[in-house]
C-alpha cells in the first residue's frame, strides 16, 4: 500500500481520487483553495474535480422562501414558497397526509429538497415530495457512496474471521485508516483484510 501524499503534492484529480478522504478533510482542502466548502462528500469531490479541471466554481446562494411565515399548506403548495424545513411543522403535515404518527423523511426526500432548492424549481409542490416518499416519483436520489465507512464497519463486524477480536470498532478504525490511504481497489482490501 502506498501512503497518501499531502494534498498540496497531488497534481491531478485522477491522482486525488485514488485515495480516500474524510468529509472534514475535503472541507479543509476546499477552504484552503478558496472554493465552496459546503455539501456532502460527493459534492465536495465534484467541487475539487472542477478545481483540477480549471472550471469556474461559484458559491451556491441559499434560496429564501417568498412566504416563510405561511401557515396554510396543502399538497398543491409550492415547496419553495412554503418556507419548507425538515422541522416539526412539515413533519406534522406529512404525518397527517400519510397517517403515520411518527413520520420520518426518507433520504430521497432530503436529496430532492436540496436539488429543488439548488435548481430553484418553482413548480415542485409538497404533493410532489409526498410522491417521492411513496416512491412513485423520482427527482433526486441520495448518494449512498458517502456511507463507505459505515459499510466497512458493518462488513468487518459481521465477518466471522473477526469474531475473536476484542475491540472491533477500534480495530476497524485502524484498518480503515490504511484503507483510505491505499491505492488498491476497495474490493481487494475488503476480501483480504484478514488474510
Amino acid at each position: 500500500m502506498s501512503t497518501r501524499p499531502p494534498f498540496a503534492q497531488i497534481k491531478s484529480y485522477q491522482e486525488f481520487s485514488q485515495y480516500y478522504w474524510y468529509r472534514e478533510e475535503l472541507i479543509e482542502i476546499c477552504r484552503s483553495l478558496g472554493i465552496p466548502s459546503s455539501g456532502i462528500k460527493t459534492e465536495l469531490n465534484r467541487t475539487i474535480e472542477a478545481y483540477f479541471n480549471g472550471e469556474t466554481i461559484k458559491e451556491k446562494h441559499k434560496i429564501k422562501s417568498t412566504k416563510p411565515t405561511a401557515t396554510n399548506i396543502s399538497l398543491s403548495t409550492k415547496l419553495l414558497e412554503s418556507g419548507f424545513t425538515f422541522g416539526p411543522r412539515f413533519r406534522q403535515f406529512f404525518a397527517e397526509q400519510t397517517g403515520i404518527q411518527n413520520f420520518k423523511y426518507n433520504a430521497d426526500m432530503v436529496a430532492t429538497v436540496k436539488k429543488v432548492k439548488e435548481d430553484n424549481d418553482t413548480d415542485f409542490t409538497l404533493g410532489d415530495l409526498l410522491e417521492i416518499y411513496y416512491g412513485r416519483k423520482t427527482y433526486a436520489t441520495y448518494d449512498k457512496s458517502a456511507l463507505q465507512w459505515n459499510r466497512f464497519v458493518k462488513d468487518f463486524c459481521a465477518d466471522p474471521r473477526t469474531a475473536n477480536i476484542p475491540d472491533k470498532l477500534k480495530t476497524a478504525a485502524l484498518l480503515w485508516s490504511k484503507v483510505r490511504e491505499s491505492t488498491f481497489p476497495r474490493f481487494m482490501i475488503h476480501d483480504c483484510w484478514m488474510n
